[in-house]
């Protein structure tokens, strides 16, 4: 069975949004051991589960699925997999911490249909010289995410490549 490497050990930005990594964290795809593993680097910035505000009433942003989606955050920035794979990972991910069934299939479909956005967002943001792995060192209690606005982004990326 897959796992988890370790605890995940996190601290928020002020933007209330936005948590900071700070010790080694990953997880081993397919089995314990297994040469699949994906590790997060210190300082990786997440905002655990996209969801909707609309719907936290029902799928907080955090929530058993948390560690699978800070795993799947990462596959998503670092797009070294393709995006279907990513998303077979979260859903093992969330079986691995018992997510039950029903709201594991619904996050992994929600993120099979709309997560093309942040897949090409993070690739936006790479491209614009954002990376979300800061320094964890050098974090300070009132820092906010630099990151920029996503519908900001997405348009000047989709600029830059309708010009090209």
């Amino acid at each position: 069975m897959s796992r988890f490497t370790d605890a995940l050990v996190v601290t928020p930005l002020a933007d209330g949004k936005t948590w900071i990594v700070l010790r080694d964290f990953g997880y081993d795809v397919g089995a314990e051991g297994s040469e699949d593993r994906i590790d997060v680097a210190i300082g990786f910035q997440t905002d655990f589960a996209s969801i909707p505000r609309v719907f936290w009433a029902v799928l907080p942003r955090w929530g058993r699925y948390g560690n699978a989606a800070v795993i799947h955050d990462w596959l998503y920035w670092c797009q070294d997999r393709s995006r279907r794979e990513a998303d077979r990972i979260f859903l093992e991910g969330m079986g691995v911490l018992s997510v039950g069934y029903f709201t594991r299939w619904v996050i992994y479909l929600a993120v099979r249909w709309f997560g093309w956005i942040a897949w090409i967002r993070n690739r936006a943001d790479q491209s614009a010289g954002f990376d979300r792995v800061l320094p964890a060192l050098q974090l300070k209690a009132m820092a906010r995410s630099q990151r920029p606005g996503a519908l900001r982004q997405l348009a000047r990326y989709a600029l830059q490549r309708i010009l090209r």
